[in-house]
């Protein structure tokens, strides 16, 4: 039997993070009122239903063995990994899908899974970043790539935690249908961008610890949620209705920067994302909230000591890296 590209099976297992599994689920169903046509099944190693990590209980379809032929295998985490070591039977069932899939995945803490199957051997990986330096112990013939979002290698795809599973499906429907369909999906569930596999698993904001100040987490808030506006300093210090001396002092007490600046690392970590997706330099800039090139330029220069050209020439997507890497086989 040939795989069904459009078939998804979703390897469920008692313990399993439900986000994990209603994340990704829900991008591809999107992707479906857009046209798509995916099928999602939900399987266990022995076709009996499964108990989530909160405790709700997941109704599944039969089991991994009896399930068709998959275009793709997802394999979510769950949080007894890797605290416990993965049951042999949710290993062959993994192994076992895996033979009959055209591609497979894993969320989070799902990638131990993978790796007890066997399928990370010599292969990129990543996961939770709390736990890639147990990855890479656990399973030594793996690259583990501690600070991705995801990593694709060849038909192998990991990703780190819970939204980063909603940022990998919406890598595969693109692969699938199209950057346009992914944007869509990405703006039906609220979802500001879809970030690349290379960026980093922190974004700009999340850099150290969250504001204490309930009027600085509004700006914050603010400034993440709509990187185009206006956000000079005495915009935000009236928005809050302070004094834009006291919002910088609550700036450098709590963030270590100035407002102005704050705002300029979401723009640029707004705009390098952009890149790797494929937009211009002028696009990148302009959606992103700079006045124009000129100025996301200068971060660039200042930040990275390249172009933004030069960035996006040396940090593509996963897609686009793995394809090159691919040619640059096919010519050795």
């Amino acid at each position: 039997m040939l795989p069904d590209s459009h078939h998804v099976a979703i390897l469920v297992y008692d313990g399993v993070k439900l986000l994990d599994v209603a994340g990704p689920a829900d991008a591809f169903a999107e992707a479906n009122k857009l046209g798509a046509d995916y099928r999602i099944a939900l399987v266990s190693p022995t076709g009996e239903d499964v108990t989530s990590s909160i405790g709700i209980r997941i109704t599944v379809e039969g089991d991994a063995g009896t399930a068709p032929h998959p275009g793709t295998l997802l394999v979510p985490g769950g949080d007894i990994y890797p605290r416990t070591p993965v049951t042999r039977d949710l290993a062959d069932a993994t192994r076992d899908l895996a033979a009959r899939s055209v591609r497979v995945a894993s969320v989070c803490s799902g990638a131990f899974i993978l790796a007890a199957a066997g399928l990370l051997d010599g292969k990129r990986a990543t996961t939770h970043w709390k736990i890639t330096d147990v990855l890479a112990a656990r399973c030594p013939k793996a690259q583990v790539e501690p600070d991705a979002i995801y990593v694709r290698d060849g038909t192998t795809y990991t990703s780190a935690g819970v939204t980063a599973g909603i940022d990998l499906a919406l890598a595969l429907i693109e692969e699938d249908h199209g950057p346009d369909v992914s944007r869509e999906v990405a703006r039906s569930l609220v979802v500001y961008l879809q970030r690349a596999g290379g960026q980093s698993q922190f974004s700009a904001p999340l850099q150290g610890p969250p504001p204490r100040s309930p009027a600085l987490r509004g700006v914050v808030d603010r400034v993440t949620a709509d990187p185009t506006g206006d956000h000079s300093l005495a915009a935000l210090a009236a928005h809050l209705h302070i004094s834009p001396r006291h919002l910088t002092r609550l700036f450098r007490e709590e963030l270590g920067t100035t407002p102005a600046r704050f705002v300029e690392s979401v723009r640029f970590d707004i705009a390098k994302s952009l890149l790797d997706q494929g937009y211009t330099a002028t696009q990148a800039a302009s959606l992103a909230g700079f006045p124009g090139y000129e100025s996301l330029r200068r971060v660039f220069a200042r930040e990275l000591s390249i172009s933004p050209a030069a960035y996006q020439r040396r940090f593509a997507t996963a897609r686009r890296s793995d394809s090159g890497a691919a040619a640059a086989a096919g010519r050795g």
